[in-house]
């Protein structure tokens, strides 16, 4: 996608983002640590460089999730907005329902497929990977 502005939010309104530059990946993640912070079967996130995204309203609570790793939500709503990790320190994750525009983007792959509930069936066609979607990683 080319370069451009990006504006969401979280699902209360109190919090509101935006981000520029050109989206780096984009992917379901299956993953327990997602499904547990966002309640559903699975992640639709798109990555971006970190320094680019920035926080227009509210204030974003962010915890660390596992051994580093960093989610960040609104504190009034609970919506699940962001994910960062310490080995990737210059890019950020953001779940591509929290855009104003979610269909703007449209995930490549399939990620942490070894994690996936057993009910849940992909059948979109895309790759699927067992962990991380990496090279070294399958």
């Amino acid at each position: 996608m080319a370069d451009s502005n990006f504006t969401g939010g979280c699902f209360c309104g109190a919090i509101r983002f935006s981000v520029s530059g050109d989206v780096r990946s984009c992917c379901f993640c299956h993953c327990e640590s997602c499904r547990r912070a966002s309640g559903g079967t699975h992640v639709p996130w798109a990555t971006f460089d970190r320094a680019l995204f920035k926080v227009t309203e509210g204030s974003l609570d962010e915890r660390e999730s596992s051994p580093g790793a960093t989610r960040g939500h609104c504190r009034q709503c609970g919506t699940s907005l962001t994910y960062a990790h310490a080995k990737r320190p210059d890019e950020v994750d953001i779940s591509l329902v929290a855009f104003d525009v979610p269909g703007q983007f449209a995930p490549t792959c399939h990620i942490w497929v070894a994690d996936k509930l057993p009910w849940v069936s992909i059948a979109d066609g895309l790759p699927q990977h067992s962990s991380w979607a990496s090279p070294d990683n399958d």
